[in-house]
């Protein structure tokens, strides 16, 4: 699940392949587009890093980055 570390919470998802990895990109992109906060996002083959940190904050990690967090999690694999 999420892990707060160095300012972040960062979330790791391994998937069956990259066409997976490629569709949960999309639709965390559209999820946050939603909340109007932008995660950062690194795909290596079947690997997705996800990190969020509020950056008008002083990227630091807010309540903000907590609710987007618990959304993603509806669309997520579950761990």
């Amino acid at each position: 699940m999420w892990q707060e570390s160095n300012n972040r919470l960062e979330r790791v998802i391994v998937y069956k392949n990259f066409s997976e990895a490629l569709a949960s990109i999309v639709q965390v992109g559209i999820i946050a587009e939603k909340h109007n906060h932008h995660p950062e996002i690194i795909n290596v083959y079947n690997k997705v890093t996800l990190s969020l940190t509020t950056h008008d904050a002083g990227n630091i990690v807010t309540e903000k980055d907590w609710k987007l967090a618990e959304e993603l999690d509806h669309v997520l694999p579950k761990e």
